[in-house]
């Protein structure tokens, strides 16, 4: 079977993600190393390559399979229609995360299958029912959908990471000098485990897995590391560290093998505080950036979202990152309810930690959080489009446009101008008027966001 595998763009209203970091479509390139040399499989990252027609033309898929968080769905939902007026014929399947925790909104009739849960084996499934032209719901765990799709839910609480295929990444080859994220470029991305034990109420990743955390073996990502061409590597897992030991032995194999990468990762602050050593180890082996998430800096807001950290736990992560001279990446989160105090004191406080980057996000009650159940009566929009954690979807205590004036202000008053200049020394010459425009860009339509509502 010809099999087209997709990545959607964001929508022309969602504001970030793209316009600074391209992560490779990893989920894709595990699919595809699923199913061949069995069948002939195509990645079209719409992020890089926007025209889908000519591709449905040229190559003639019999099957697509897109993927979608939830700013995508209704830019999915228009693809799988353009590809249903195409050929009426071409099987269609979505999966990702927002098909995991919503599958009902992918309950249309453009959509044959709706994938739930790690999509890797049932994918196999699909595609060869698809080609027998058996029927999908056959399938375990298969319920049909009236005037809709099959929907087929695979248990995410029990998984072998070890037991999947390296990802295909030649299917990228055309599009991975534009991987990257800021002047990491170009950029790898390596799974090494899945899943988080913690119960934060803004996050649903932990509830995919039950709370469970599942590993690769240390061996098995030397092994893959090793077929990566690219200098630096990001680990898109949902908390590298969180297993010390296992990091203390991978650590120890990439040293032993000779691999020279830089590496990327998300740690949380308690587990930076508890293991400096570690962070030491790995910045020897090419740890160069740590995106860490403060969200606040308050132990009332860190209670709120039910973190698990504390304004001291972060103090004394910042300080560990800050003496081994590391990058660091730090995220911290906007509350709908803040005044032009709450404003003017987090500026400041982000100010006195003499950072080189921080952002900034908007406190986002995502589908499938408790958060979000909790406040979903008060949602001021159900746009999935507006779901890229800058559009504020729930009712903010000033008036949106100042609310925007302020988040502005964070933006721009948040860091000394050297930390400025210094972080520009990171990126080539070539790239910095290009970097220019981008967040110039991005403040712009930061200024015209409370047009939306």
């Amino acid at each position: 079977m010809k099999i087209l595998l997709i990545q959607p763009a964001k929508p022309l209203k969602a504001l970030g993600g793209e316009e600074f970091s391209i992560f490779e479509p990893l989920a894709l390139e595990y699919l595809a190393a699923g199913v061949m040399p069995d069948h002939d499989v195509r990645i079209l990252d719409m992020r890089l390559d926007g025209d889908l027609h000519p591709v449905l033309q040229e190559y003639g898929p019999d099957l697509v399979g897109i993927t979608s968080v939830t700013v995508h769905v209704n830019t999915v939902k228009g693809l799988f229609q353009q590809i249903k007026d195409f050929n009426p014929a071409i099987v269609t399947v979505v999966g990702g995360h927002h098909a995991t925790i919503m599958p009902e909104d992918f309950y249309v009739p453009s959509i044959d299958a709706v994938v739930a849960g790690e999509g890797v084996f049932i994918f196999r499934q699909i595609v060869d029912r698809a080609e027998k032209k058996t029927g999908l719901s056959g399938i375990a765990g298969a319920v049909c959908i009236e005037n809709g799709p099959v929907v087929i839910r695979q248990d995410g609480r029990e998984m072998d990471l070890d037991g999947l295929s390296f990802p295909r990444r030649d299917l990228t080859a055309r599009y991975r000098n534009s991987y990257f994220s800021e002047w990491m470029r170009p950029l790898a991305s390596i799974r090494t485990s899945k899943g988080c034990p913690n119960r934060c109420r803004f996050c649903a990743l932990w509830k995919l897995t039950g709370g469970r955390y599942f590993t690769r073996k240390p061996e098995r990502i030397v092994e893959e590391l090793m077929t990566i061409e690219e200098k630096y590597v990001y680990f898109c897992d949902d908390e590298s560290m969180l297993d010390s030991k296992r990091m203390d032995i991978l650590a120890d194999l990439i040293a032993k093998a000779g691999i020279r990468k830089r590496y990327f990762l998300y740690a949380r602050t308690d587990t930076i505080a508890r293991h400096p050593e570690l962070i030491a180890k790995w910045k020897k082996i090419g740890l160069e950036r740590v995106f860490v998430g403060f969200e606040f800096y308050r132990d009332s807001d860190l209670k709120m979202i039910n973190k698990g950290t504390t304004s001291g736990t972060n103090a004394r992560a910042l300080q560990v990152l800050k003496d081994l001279k590391m990058d660091i990446w730090p995220m911290f989160i906007v509350r709908p309810e803040f005044d032009r105090r709450d404003f003017e004191d987090l500026r400041k406080h982000c100010f006195s930690l003499n950072l080189d980057f921080v952002a900034f996000s908007v406190l986002t009650p995502l589908p499938g959080t408790d958060l979000y159940q909790e406040t979903k009566d008060r949602l001021i929009s159900t746009n999935y489009d507006y779901v890229d954690f800058f559009h504020t979807l729930l009712p903010t205590k000033l008036p949106v446009k100042e609310f925007y004036k302020e988040l502005i202000a964070l933006y721009e008053g948040s860091r000394p101008l050297y930390n400025q200049i210094r972080l520009m020394r990171k990126y080539p010459l070539r790239h910095l008027p290009s970097l220019f425009k981008k967040y110039g860009r991005f403040i712009g339509r930061l200024r015209t966001l409370e047009q939306d509502y």
